[in-house]
């Protein structure tokens, strides 16, 4: 009984983190998809375009890739794929997110506890403002688990760096710029991207705890067939008992009357 209400209140504890984790990223989403509107029309603006202002990724670089990962109990499948992932991009260079990716070598450039995220940000966001403005790779991917419901989450690649590209330049806006223009671009794409990761991070959070909840909700179901089962087991021998009981008492009886007879 004392394990079942363990497992209970990590139930009910992991349906709080869902709803917490789904508002925050919400949130998120919410002015991101605008700051994503305003980037673009910026960064593929005609007249930056024509410019030559436009900061392309060199094709010829090497990718940096982003994991976020899970640092808890219960959460194996959830890591599994992101630790394979990593293992499929041996060449590219890597940010790791989450303590239990055992996994180190030459192209892993950082490696941070998920209990550390924002404690920690700080080295993530160097770390990005100095690939954009050095132009260090040819694209910036993030892997994480995508919360889609209370009930399900996929695996997903986001591609951070270069900004999609839907085709067309933006024609309809035209700025008055009064600062250096590739600074600016600089910052906005590191702001971007750094945005983007917070975002997911609290997408991946909600994530991990649907997992965490199922895997206590299917403990529950378990725990409540083995209650059925015990109690039936005691029903069982009680049963045996009474018959065995209601036996004696006959051959008792039985054995009287022969003695009396």
């Amino acid at each position: 009984m004392r394990i079942k209400n363990v497992v209970k209140v990590m139930n009910f504890h992991s349906l709080l983190r869902v709803d917490a984790s789904k508002r925050q990223a919400e949130s998120y989403r919410n002015v991101g998809e605008e700051i994503t509107k305003i980037i673009k029309a910026i960064v593929y603006n005609k007249n930056l375009v024509l410019d030559k202002k436009v900061i392309l990724p060199d094709p010829k670089m090497q990718k940096l890739n982003i994991y976020i990962a899970n640092d808890y109990g219960f959460c194996g499948s959830f890591n599994s794929q992101i630790a394979h992932q990593i293992k499929l991009d041996k060449d590219d260079y890597k940010i790791i997110i989450g303590k239990k990716i055992v996994h180190t070598d030459d192209k892993t450039i950082l490696k941070i506890n998920k209990d550390d995220f924002y404690k920690e940000f700080s080295k993530i966001e160097e770390t990005i403002d100095s690939a954009i403005r050095n132009s260090s790779y040819s694209e910036i991917n993030l892997y994480y688990n995508h919360y889609n419901s209370s009930t399900s989450f996929e695996f997903r690649k986001l591609t951070l760096f270069p900004i999609e590209f839907d085709g067309e330049y933006d024609s309809k806006n035209d700025f008055v710029i009064e600062t250096d223009i590739t600074s600016m671009l600089h910052s906005l794409l590191s702001f971007y991207i750094l945005y983007e990761l917070r975002m997911c991070e609290c997408i991946s959070r909600a994530a991990e705890n649907v997992i965490r909840n199922q895997i206590t909700s299917e403990a529950l179901d378990k725990i409540d067939e083995m209650e059925i089962e015990q109690a039936n087991e005691m029903r069982r021998e009680k049963k045996s008992k009474l018959v065995l009981k209601t036996v004696e008492n006959f051959k008792k009886i039985m054995n009287q009357e022969e003695e009396n007879g």
